[in-house]
């Protein structure tokens, strides 16, 4: 059976995380069958449920699962909820926003990037932007230099070597490892999910793609970048009335992380370092959003 066939990719789940995304949800599900995700079993998990919701109507209509959740548990928690009750001969689970669009075959191929070896524990696609610009999705674990630097000079001086290289922009069309894979769509293999304990729910916006892929090379598994799929990521639904809110949390999640990797106590001035750079980007970027 090749994989463009009907219950190819019966070993396969799409998952997307919905939290009023009655905009985009409609061209996610039917972006899927472009994307050669025949047999893929679809869950469309509501982390805004209502009942009788549109979210729900849309999902039954396109053939996927509705799965309403009893509390908003973020993005991750939300995953990892719908991972935890998934039958066993689920191998591959494809983490999805709901406001991204997939191109044709980037199911097919994710997935047999991911089958070329026992120790990819994650694939990610090429991420197109609304405007067609290639996002930089997958990036280095940030070092104590680069971190900093980054950390430092992203906003003021966007072009500055250490941003260039946590980002790896220039190597957009080149497939290769990497530290972490965007989290707007991300196929992972079940079993090195699982060995990980999933998404750390203590990241409950932003973040948690960089721990997972963190956490997985810690555990000998690849993050690898095919540059051969391709979605676009449209951010449709989010809006300039809540986007100094997310910068806020888009931060304090990058605090988190940092303290969680360098968490010794010798580490501290880097801490504090690092953290003075993150408020300098948050106040920056926060009274952007607000002009």
């Amino acid at each position: 059976m090749t994989e463009s066939e009907p219950g190819a990719l019966s070993h396969v789940a799409v998952v997307t995380v919905s939290f009023h995304s009655e905009s985009v949800l409609p061209a996610f599900l039917a972006g899927l069958a472009e994307a050669q995700a025949a047999g893929a079993r679809v869950i469309v998990a509501d982390n805004a449920a209502e009942s009788g919701s549109t979210i729900e109507r849309m999902a039954t209509a396109a053939g996927a699962e509705y799965r309403p959740l009893d509390a908003n548990r973020g993005y991750g928690g939300a995953v990892n909820e719908v991972a935890a009750s998934l039958p066993s001969e689920i191998e591959w689970i494809l983490v999805s926003n709901p406001d991204v669009v997939l191109e044709p075959d980037a199911v097919s191929r994710l997935v047999s990037t991911g089958n070329e070896a026992d120790e990819v524990g994650s694939v990610g696609p090429t991420v197109l932007t609304a405007e067609g610009e290639v996002y930089p999705s997958a990036r280095d674990v940030p070092s104590i230099r680069i971190g900093v630097g980054h950390a430092l000079f992203a906003n003021l001086w966007p072009e500055n070597p250490w941003t260039r290289r946590y980002q790896r922009s220039s190597e957009s069309g080149v497939r290769r490892d990497a530290g972490w894979l965007s989290g707007s769509c991300v196929l992972v293999r079940r079993t090195a999910f699982d060995g990980v304990a999933g998404f750390d729910t203590g990241f409950f916006m932003y973040f948690e793609d960089v721990d997972l892929g963190y956490r997985l090379g810690k555990a000998g598994y690849r993050n690898v970048y095919q540059p051969a799929a391709v979605v676009t990521h449209t951010g449709a639904h989010s809006t300039r009335s809540n986007q100094a809110a997310m910068v806020a949390a888009h931060h304090d999640s990058a605090r988190r992380f940092l303290r969680k990797k360098y968490s010794g106590w010798q580490l501290a001035p880097v801490r504090w370092v690092l953290g003075v750079g993150l408020a300098a980007r948050s106040w920056l970027a926060e009274r952007r959003a607000d002009t």
